[in-house]
């Protein structure tokens, strides 16, 4: 039986202009739906789990067409709780070159901005679950959310699963410190972290030293020293850190390391030619899951997620739609693109 994961937050409708047109060009717009923990659920239903997502929808077509979207790549949806009356959208422009991608969020009164404790069955959907994913941005959506993602981690650790956040800071949510004060409480049911060159900065004021995001230059020694703070404060099993080079929005180098209380690991480093990097991080998260789950070691793992992550960027859209197979054969060091006939 493959083994289950439940992952939780917020399925957003994403409206993009074509190719690389600018909003103010735009005449009409590409439809997606994603969401950071959807977007896990997605890669680990593609991956071969028992994978559900749980979310609030409203009980309306719009919500209808975002179920049935996960449902396609057979994520289990048993246990969204439908009511409220909207679903968020975000405007996503895509950026190239010296040009940044941006973001335009309409998300306020979605139907999971306004749940609250003992709107879903979380007993129900942990059932014969092994692990318990969210993400930052779910919390930061409302201090009623917070409750309810503190019932479902409760709830979780009452029943055995293990728990993993990936800590997503999003400034145009929440206050840094804000964020600092729910997600120190949330941290106290998590297991198994992830996160990136900023988030340990803005929510918890771990910096790592000699490193700027702007320019690209990262320094490992102080990602060891963020690793180690964060495992020590939240008294962590495995930290990851993901690092992204960002040459332009065209071009990033793309590499993680991963703390385990016994060494620190660094991943290979991809050069990539970016197709769409939303998701990247949550393909990164999705490829460590299962990999862990699966009984792997801290470096098949660590390897499997940034491979996993590295073809996401190739992938329009929010979610991974990769095989274990493709990853397996990047993370052996086919990186070719060559035609497979």
């Amino acid at each position: 039986m493959a083994k289950r994961v439940v992952t939780f937050g917020e399925i957003m409708l994403r409206l993009s202009p074509p190719d690389h047109l600018r909003f103010v060009q735009a005449d009409t717009f590409e439809v997606v739906y994603g969401g950071g923990e959807a977007n896990v659920a997605v890669s680990l239903a593609n991956y071969g789990l028992d994978a559900a997502y749980v979310t609030k929808l409203p009980d309306n077509p719009i919500g209808d067409a975002a179920i049935n979207e996960l449902r396609r790549y057979g994520v289990d949806t048993r246990f969204i709780a439908r009511g409220g009356d909207r679903v968020g959208i975000y405007y996503y422009e895509k950026g190239a070159s010296v040009r940044p991608s941006k973001v335009v969020y309409d998300r306020a009164y979605s139907s999971i901005a306004e749940a609250k404790p003992g709107d879903i069955d979380w007993r129900g959907a942990f059932e014969g679950a092994e692990w318990f994913h969210f993400t930052g941005i779910t919390p930061a959506l409302g201090d009623n959310v917070a409750e309810l993602t503190e019932e479902a981690c409760k709830v979780a650790k009452e029943m055995g699963l293990t728990v993993s956040c990936d800590l997503n800071y999003r400034k145009k949510l929440w206050s840094t410190e804000k964020a600092g004060k729910v997600m120190g409480k949330l941290m106290e049911y998590v297991d198994i972290i992830v996160a990136n060159e900023e988030d340990a900065e803005k929510v918890f004021g771990i910096k790592a030293a000699d490193t700027d995001v702007t320019t690209g230059e990262l320094d490992m020694a102080g990602y060891k020293y963020v690793a180690k703070e964060l495992m020590e404060r939240f008294n962590l099993e495995i930290v990851t850190i993901t690092l992204r080079e960002s040459l332009s929005a065209s071009d990033n180098n793309w590499s993680a390391m991963l703390y385990d209380g016994n060494e620190y690991l660094f991943s290979k480093k991809y050069e990539l030619h970016i197709v769409d990097r939303v998701g990247g991080g949550d393909s990164f998260g999705a490829g460590l899951i299962y990999s862990l789950i699966s009984g792997h070691s801290s470096r098949d793992a660590l390897e499997f997620a940034v491979a996993a992550s590295a073809l996401k960027h190739t992938i329009i859209g929010d979610a991974n739609h990769v095989s274990v197979d493709e990853v397996e054969t990047l993370k052996g060091g086919d990186a070719s693109g060559r035609v497979q006939r």
